[in-house]
């Protein structure tokens, strides 16, 4: 059994996938490896302190903002430091 990631690390993972074209709710479900019951905190963390922007258009997208980005090296960082 793989041991169990801290919730910076699944912060920075959702932030990494959708930094180019954004991400669905669903992608992040399934490529992060959460549920749907799940996701919905971090995803309302992450948009409310303005890491992740909502984009409507066809599909709601998620997309890392330029704060994002930052706060994701310095989470990737940290875990270099630490592992």
């Amino acid at each position: 059994m793989p041991p169990k990631r801290s919730k910076d690390q699944i912060n920075a993972q959702i932030l990494a996938l959708c930094q180019e074209d954004g991400a669905t709710k669903t992608r992040i479900v399934y490529q992060v490896g959460l549920n749907f019951g799940t996701v919905r905190p971090y995803l309302a963390r992450l948009t409310e302190k303005s890491y992740l922007e909502i984009v409507q258009s066809e599909r709601t997208t998620y997309r890392t903002t330029e704060k994002g980005k930052k706060a994701m090296r310095c989470l990737v960082r940290i875990e270099e430091i630490y592992s």
